[in-house]
């Protein structure tokens, strides 16, 4: 055999392997190809079966409670060049429903410097508040709008003084803008005390480690059944994110300070009609209680002969130090402003004091201080 037979011999013995491998190949990709095309035929769909009874009661308390949230937008003035002054928007909150005369509650916090507020309620429609009042001592602020009452649903009231810790709770609110979001958890703690804008320590509050988030505040904290127990205010968070600790002004606090702010535009607080002195006071004199600095003339103090700060000479001398009220101690002026905003004006109460060393009782009638 020449030389260029056994060239073409060979071209044809690797032409034929190559024909071979190439079909090997082929087979073996559309076998492929067959079985991923049959994996890919549409699947049948479980069926779900019923809910859970957890997962029912969430469902419906959603539904029963979300008409009710609306979501706050305080505004401030702004010049803009040719257009004058003009309302903008400046962050966000939530708040809620009270009654079927447009009264919307929320965190004074949330509107707190703003030159206005816009509300949204549940079906979209936008309202500004016409009036706004407020108390900061308790955080608590209520907007006036003017919707038609079909569509104000107002939250269910419960209450807070029977709440028990491992209770469920459930927040409904805008955190960050994303508005009608709702988390759950439990009540973690009771009692406990928060710092209000307004100087004042808030007690009795509501830690719950349901999901609260910036834009929650001012929300509802819900009980299982659906009803209010408290006002979403603050998180303890070093990322400002949730870290499981939120906190709310318990609703008997809230119906108190929100029924006189609606009646009276303000608080009315019973009080003994003295000017306190502070805790650095209280320590410079080495006592325990609430130190009366001042008593101004006709107040209720000075009719029931409370006794403030004297001088003789360069000195400071100490008056009377508040005690005790009906028999509850006052550690310090918290306490005792707390202690008597659970009572009413003209109520006679017994005041004990410290006076030259010895304790003594004195009635005193409660008056309206700002």
């Amino acid at each position: 055999m020449d030389a260029t037979r056994a060239g073409s011999v060979r071209l044809s013995a690797l032409l034929l392997l190559l024909a071979a491998l190439g079909g090997a190949w082929w087979l073996g990709a559309h076998s492929r190809w067959a079985r991923a095309l049959s994996a890919a035929e549409p699947r049948a769909v479980t069926a779900r079966g019923d809910l859970a009874a957890d997962e029912l009661a969430t469902i419906e308390l959603f539904k029963a409670a979300s008409d009710s949230v609306a979501f706050i937008e305080p505004l401030e003035s702004v010049r803009v060049p040719f257009q004058g002054t003009v309302q903008q928007t400046a962050g966000t909150g939530s708040g809620f429903v009270w009654d079927k005369a447009g009264h919307v509650v929320t965190n004074f916090h949330v509107v707190q410097e703003a030159s206005g507020a816009l509300v949204t309620l549940h079906d979209g429609s936008q309202y500004e508040a016409r009036r706004v009042v407020f108390y900061a001592d308790k955080d608590l602020a209520v907007l006036t709008i003017d919707a038609p009452p079909d569509k104000l649903f107002p939250v269910t009231l419960g209450s807070s003084h029977d709440l028990q810790v491992g209770q469920k709770a459930f927040a409904i609110g805008n955190p960050y803008g994303l508005d009608y979001s709702l988390t759950h958890g439990i009540i973690s703690a009771l009692d406990r005390e928060m710092d209000s804008v307004g100087g004042r320590r808030i007690t009795g509050v509501i830690q719950t480690d349901a999901p609260i988030n910036p834009g929650n505040s001012g929300g509802p904290l819900l009980d299982s059944a659906g009803r209010l127990i408290g006002v979403n205010t603050m998180i303890w968070s070093e990322s400002g994110s949730s870290a499981g600790l939120g906190f709310a002004v318990p609703v008997d606090e809230v119906k108190r300070v929100v029924t006189q702010l609606i009646a009276n535009g303000r608080v009315v607080r019973p009080g003994l009609g003295f000017k306190a002195g502070g805790p650095l006071e209280a320590r410079r004199f080495g006592v325990r209680g609430v130190p009366v600095a001042e008593v101004p003339p006709g107040s209720s103090a000075e009719r029931a002969g409370l006794r403030g700060y004297r001088r003789q000479g360069n000195r400071l001398l100490l008056g009377d130090v508040i005690l005790a009220i009906d028999g509850r101690p006052v550690a310090d002026k918290d306490e005792l402003m707390n202690l008597l905003e659970t009572m009413d004006v003209g109520r006679s109460v017994t005041v004990r004091v410290l006076r030259e060393g010895s304790e003594m009782d004195v009635p005193v009638t409660l008056q309206s201080v700002n």
